[in-house]
């Protein structure tokens, strides 16, 4: 998906529009993750861009995607663009140094300062 929003058309309600917008979005996203996976697949991820306008978008995280939205929207901006591409993603192991950091954290004997007073 490669779109500008238009945040502030005329005759519309800027906050319909808004949720208009993240609507569309979320929709485009979980219609892309129920497609069949190819064989060695875990995962659909998503490369993101977003700006103002197409020249000025830069590389963001999904999950910060939707507040970027907000935020532009807040700032009274008149229209922002959105990119989003689907791409293959393999789930990689963790290594067994962190599991075994991990599992120490866990069973640790837990302190309490207000036991030593």
């Amino acid at each position: 998906m490669k779109k500008t929003f238009q945040l502030r058309p005329e005759g519309k309600h800027p906050d319909r529009v808004l949720d208009a917008t993240k609507h569309e979005i979320r929709k485009y996203l979980k219609r892309e993750r129920r497609r069949d996976l190819p064989e060695g697949v875990d995962f659909w991820d998503f490369d993101c861009k977003f700006g103002l306008t197409q020249d000025s978008a830069e590389v963001v995280h999904l999950a910060t995607l939707i507040e970027r939205i907000d935020a532009a929207a807040k700032e009274a901006a008149p229209a922002c663009y959105v990119e989003i591409l689907a791409k293959y993603g393999v789930r990689v192991p963790r290594a067994k140094d962190t599991e075994r950091a991990l599992h120490e954290l866990d069973t640790a004997p837990h302190s309490n300062e207000e036991e030593n007073d």
